[in-house]
């Protein structure tokens, strides 16, 4: 598995834990990628805020509420994430 497969793997560990930790009742193996998460797992908009927040904490990426309507999916978030990941990377320099 190269570096990327391997990281992107992680960054969708990190992202369905954070989300058991809000709605433990959940089967990360039974989220589609492409549809609402809030719809797949009934998150009102507070259990949606503390899902963001513990994202947060688990991945380190800052995520503006502006930026809230772009993570509807699975696959959404990712990509935002890994792009966030990315661009800080960046600008860090590493």
């Amino acid at each position: 598995m190269s570096a990327t497969a391997s990281d992107d793997a992680a960054l969708r560990r990190a992202v369905l834990e954070a989300l058991q930790r809000i709605a433990p009742e959940i089967s990360p193996s039974e989220i589609a990628p492409d549809v609402p998460l809030r719809d797949q797992v009934d998150l009102d908009s507070m259990d949606w805020l503390n899902f963001l927040v513990a994202l947060h904490a688990k991945v380190g990426v800052d995520i503006p509420e502006a930026d809230y309507a772009k993570l509807a999916t699975l696959d959404q978030l990712l990509a935002y994430l890994k792009a966030k990941r990315a661009s800080a990377s960046h600008t860090n320099g590493a």
